[in-house]
């Protein structure tokens, strides 16, 4: 059974969305995949385009929510399990249309707590880098930990994932 609500950390590459979609696939729910990137290039286009698609034929239901992600996890249904993928790119987003960050992440934790199926939150660990040379990459970096730390202390279950490994920081596994 997996917990309400799941953060899944880890660097770009790191094995986390692989990671997080298997959990789910193992649970037997019915899975919705809400998507946060947005195309802004054609290389992108074309990896939404094939993820989407893989995805679609191992089951999932997607609904593409760059930025609006309660109205998303406002369907989610009791037999369903949500991978939110990913709080970074969502950060990114608001970020860049210039929005209310606290506002925003008001939002998206107060739409996890009333979700009606249980959510595997994907994000990036950007703490463990260098400092920014540019004054928006700190400003980025610092929003980000301080998501990360809003999501990891809503979360029944945080798991750190290094070279495809998990490492439980909150929690246990199902």
């Amino acid at each position: 059974m997996l917990p309400s609500l799941a953060l899944v950390l880890g660097g770009a590459a790191s094995g986390k969305s692989r990671w997080a979609e298997a959990l789910i696939r193992e649970s037997g729910a019915k899975r919705l995949y809400i998507a946060t990137a947005e195309a802004y290039d054609d290389e992108m286009r074309d990896k939404i385009a094939q993820h989407k698609a893989a995805r679609a034929e191992d089951g999932w239901t997607t609904i593409e929510a760059p930025m609006e992600v309660a109205p998303a996890l406002a369907e989610a249904r009791p037999d369903q399990a949500v991978l939110l993928d990913c709080a970074t790119l969502w950060l990114s987003n608001h970020m860049l249309a210039e929005h209310d960050l606290n506002a925003a992440e008001n939002g998206l934790i107060a739409a996890l707590a009333a979700c009606a199926a249980p959510v595997i939150v994907v994000s990036n660990e950007v703490g463990l880098s260098v400092v920014p040379d540019n004054a928006l990459a700190r400003r980025f970096r610092r929003a980000q930990g301080d998501l990360n730390k809003r999501l990891a202390a809503e979360a029944d279950l945080v798991v750190q994932m290094i070279a495809g490994l998990p490492l439980v920081l909150k929690g246990a596994l199902p």
